[in-house]
């Protein structure tokens, strides 16, 4: 397991509880990375709870040892961090979406709301600016542009400071202004690097392996996450260090930072699109998705002429309904999670037809009528 260099637990009492966890973490692994066989439920649930089992004993042992909650983390609160994450993915596999133990807060400096919309366009610039500079080719007008729009923020500031229609000064706009400092400065230097001849391509790309979609499984994302977390823990001070053991200069700073955070929008982008079905009824679930699709498409397009044309569409919902037991779709002996979703989608599909169909049988009724 790729895990930082980290010392051991402080108190020796943290000692049982980081064995313990290693072993579920390691179960977790091999959860993971069995592709012989559909994750279940059952098999996740119970190394949950232990993972939960030791929290509570690690919160009380720390709690009586009144630890400082900025000391460094420990080997055992990485190897904790593994396990919630593996849990997440897990649950996301397995169609527990709603359930997934593992969740983030982010607080954020309360901006007046005048400030709001001069702060998103900010970030929406800085954004701009970093994208630009990745491309391998790009226009100087492009971040011109971006430039001339913070000069239109910086008309809306009065001796330096953003102010309300009352004169006072707003709250929470050194964000804004540190920000807006920041925008300025970067886009300055996208174009010093992008007119000097003499100056050096630095880029550098996180690339993950393209998989077909129906065989991406969650938990294959924890690898290519945990990968972005050890390039991202080896910067220095906040500073990544060239080949010199020196802070890398501004621009391959924010590159680098740039690439790093894109590449985690991208795994967050994957996780948040994970359907809320188990993974052994993806197939079916998106071979309905399929179907309504098409069905979509030909109701957009005008309907069909006569029912026949219907026949290939009802024929595969047929069969996909007769997969069914008692309403409940089975895989082996057991009813993975997400049975909803996917009977759900199925009446959907079958609605869809019914319309399609119906509206053949009324355009045939008005034309025996018009003879």
């Amino acid at each position: 397991m790729d895990s930082p260099a980290v010392l051991v637990p402080l108190d020796p009492r943290e000692q049982p509880i980081l064995d313990r966890l290693l072993r579920t973490r390691d179960a977790l692994l091999l959860l993971k990375q069995d592709k012989s066989s559909y994750i279940k439920s059952r098999d996740v649930l119970p190394l949950y709870e232990e993972v939960i089992g030791q929290v509570e004993t690690l919160n009380a042992v720390r709690k009586s040892q009144e630890r400082d909650r900025r000391m460094p983390h420990t080997r055992l609160d990485y190897v904790l961090d593994d396990c919630f994450q593996l849990i997440s993915l897990l649950f996301l596999t397995v169609g527990r979406n709603n359930e997934a133990p593992a969740t983030l807060r982010k607080g954020l400096e309360p901006l007046s709301p005048e400030l709001v919309k001069f702060h998103e366009t900010l970030v929406s610039i800085l954004r701009s600016t970093s994208a630009a500079n990745t491309r391998s080719k790009f226009s100087s007008s492009e971040v011109s542009e971006l430039q001339e729009r913070l000069k239109e923020i910086q008309n809306n500031m009065k001796d330096g400071n953003f102010v309300g229609s009352d004169g006072q000064i707003l709250g929470g706009q050194e964000a804004v202004k540190s920000l807006y400092e920041r925008c300025w400065r970067w886009t300055e230097i996208v174009l010093e690097r992008y007119t000097d001849p003499t100056s050096y391509s630095f880029k550098a790309k996180a690339k993950i392996p393209t998989e077909k979609a129906w065989s991406l499984r969650e938990t294959d994302l924890f690898h290519f996450q945990r990968k972005l977390d050890r390039i991202d823990e080896a910067r220095v001070n906040g500073n990544f260090l060239d080949a010199t053991n020196q802070p890398a200069d501004l621009h391959a700073q924010r590159t680098l930072l740039y690439l790093i955070r894109r590449s985690y929008a991208y795994i967050y982008a994957l996780l948040i699109a994970s359907e809320p079905v188990s993974e052994a009824l993806l197939p079916i679930y998106n071979q309905l998705q399929t179907l309504r699709r098409c069905l979509l498409e030909v109701k957009d397009s005008g309907g069909v002429s006569n029912s026949r044309e219907l026949y290939p569409y009802s024929m595969k919902l047929n069969s996909i309904d007769n997969m069914r037991i008692d309403g409940k779709f089975y895989i082996g002996n057991d009813i993975p999670e997400g049975q909803g979703s996917v009977n759900s989608l199925l009446a959907e599909c079958y609605e869809l037809a019914y319309d399609l169909r119906a509206a053949v049988v009324d355009e045939d009724k008005e034309d025996r009528g018009e003879e």
